[in-house]
């Protein structure tokens, strides 16, 4: 089937394969990235504008510098605001970044900035395209899972219920960035987002749980909130643990994923329950796709500004 490339990503999360049950497997999902009520999504009109004055955007690939995880190379994109300025910035940091900064692709992230930045609707933002990491070594796989390295390696960062990834963006990539293009970005967690697709998506959330000091705005596309590596407890956490400072915005569809880690719509709705249950600043916004950024990118500039709106 043809793909573009945050449907090609979001396949990620078909690599952890466990053997078939039930006559059934995670290649279940395959569905999903490709379901025709995805048709009617078209990205938002502020991706469609070519400003005049645009930000810069450098790509920068095979970056090693992590310490958190080491042994691993990942591709990394920058965008800064059309401003002079690069001081005390907004920042916001997509997982699965490609999927989000190519203009091929539903949600056209540095469009949309450039777009809201020119209408002056946002303070001046950086952004932070972050690709998962691949092994420069090999990393120990169980016998019964289909898998290739890269994949795997997205699951640990991504999937893995803890703050590891959120210290990797505070202690690796931040500084990294900050030192390599001369800017500072604001310490104000309200003016730190994070932002992901399917596992990028719980990861964003994770971020945001673990370090609600830091990062306090997320932006969750078909999170992965099933079981891959635990994430089906969170609606639990969320309702059993004292309420954090954060702000989540949340979207999926009735055609989202269902393998035998679970039922994406259903996973995401039990989020969004547990969210208003425990009395948090959410917005859910449900629809008929599937397991792809269309929707996310239709209302990607609204998203910003719900979330951003007191910025």
């Amino acid at each position: 089937m043809p793909m573009d490339v945050d449907t090609h990503l979001a396949l990620g999360l078909d690599q952890l394969t466990p053997d078939p049950v039930n006559g059934r497997s995670n290649n279940d999902i395959a569905s999903a990235l490709d379901h025709p009520e995805d048709a009617q999504y078209q990205s938002c009109p502020e991706a469609m504008i070519e400003n005049e004055k645009t930000g810069q955007f450098e790509r920068t690939k095979t970056w090693r510098e992590s310490s958190i995880f080491p042994d691993t190379e990942r591709d990394i994109s920058v965008y800064l605001p059309p401003s002079d300025n690069r001081r005390n910035l907004n920042l916001i940091i997509f997982n699965d970044g490609a999927g989000y900064s190519t203009l091929a692709g539903p949600v056209r992230a540095t469009r949309v900035l450039d777009t809201l930045h020119a209408r002056g609707e946002i303070q001046d933002t950086a952004a932070i395209f972050i690709n998962p990491g691949n092994p420069t070594t090999e990393i120990p796989i169980s016998p019964s899972v289909i898998y290739d390295q890269q994949s795997t390696q997205r699951s640990i960062e991504y999937d893995t219920l803890s703050g590891l990834y959120g210290e990797f963006l505070l202690n690796d990539v931040i500084p990294w960035v900050s030192a390599s293009y001369d800017v500072s970005f604001s310490s104000d967690p309200s003016h730190r987002t994070i932002c992901g697709i399917s596992s990028g998506g719980i990861c964003a959330f994770s971020v945001a749980w673990f370090h609600p000091e830091q990062f306090s705005r997320v932006i969750s596309h078909c999170g992965s909130f099933t079981n891959i590596r635990g994430g089906h407890n969170y609606p639990y956490l969320v309702r059993s643990t004292p309420r954090k400072d954060i702000r989540v915005f949340l979207q999926s569809g009735e055609h989202d994923g269902a393998t035998i880690f679970g039922d994406w719509p259903t996973a995401n709705m039990a989020m969004a329950k547990a969210l208003e249950y425990a009395g948090y600043d959410y917005r859910f916004e449900f629809g008929k796709g599937g397991h792809t950024l269309r929707h996310g990118g239709a209302i990607f500039a609204d998203t910003l500004r719900w979330l951003w709106r007191d910025s």
